[in-house]
């Protein structure tokens, strides 16, 4: 249990928050609106067989693909569908938050129901049991998501050791690696850019920052964005 608790803080608790079997949704917000976890939810509809799973499956292959983030966690919800966990090396700010899932939503399942409150609804870590169900909601090895289509949920707790090893290999999505995804996201909805907390070399802190702004600070990181037009640089870039 302590490997465990160790491992959802890495990844999802805040710094102070309670022991990771007591954590539910308000343990994943700070108390003036940041998060380190993002789960987007991918449920079952009528009539479906495994679509959900498939379309959890684009977004998470197009994470790591096309927005070069890590890769996320998946867990089966113990009722009737599943669940992307992406971790953030530090908090964001809620609005953020919801801004790239909604630039998510419109690239990858525009058709796919988003309720308003998705980024700050409570929502347990997993191994827990779900009450309405009576099933545990699990972290899963991707590769065997398609058997849990039709059931989304174990009859017994998962083994403590598996649900560590699942989470062991997966890396924290950092501040300029968020950046990136977002510059890449933005060119395809045509909106402003995102106003992330993104630190300049100097410590200062890109408020309202430009598009521009955000590719500059990224090269001056080493890294080299991708678009899908050119951006002119200012004279004095």
């Amino acid at each position: 249990m302590l490997k465990l608790r160790a491992q959802l803080r890495r990844l999802y608790l805040l710094e102070g928050s309670l022991p990771a079997d007591q954590a539910a949704g308000p343990v994943l917000l700070t108390h003036d609106g940041h998060t380190r976890a993002i789960v987007i939810d991918f449920d079952k509809l009528p009539g479906e067989d495994d679509a959900h799973w498939r379309l959890l499956c684009l977004v998470a292959n197009g994470l790591q693909g096309e927005l070069d983030l890590p890769a996320p966690a998946v867990s089966i919800s113990g009722e009737h569908g599943f669940r992307l966990w992406l971790s953030l090396a530090a908090p964001i700010p809620l609005g953020v938050a919801r801004q790239f899932v909604t630039l998510l939503r419109e690239k990858y399942f525009p058709d796919l129901p988003v309720p308003p409150d998705a980024i700050s609804r409570p929502v347990a870590l997993p191994p827990c049991l779900h009450q309405g169900s009576g099933r545990w909601a699990a972290f899963i090895n991707p590769g065997l998501g398609a058997s849990f289509a039709d059931e989304a949920g174990l009859e017994m707790a998962p083994p403590l050791a598996g649900q560590t090893a699942l989470l062991e290999h997966l890396a924290c999505i950092s501040e300029p690696q968020f950046m990136h995804a977002m510059a890449l996201l933005q060119p395809a909805r045509g909106a402003p850019p995102a106003q992330t907390r993104a630190a300049t070399p100097h410590g200062l802190l890109l408020k309202d920052a430009t598009l521009e702004e955000i590719v500059n600070h990224l090269h001056a990181m080493q890294i080299e964005p991708t678009f899908r037009h050119l951006i002119a640089r200012r004279p004095d870039a």
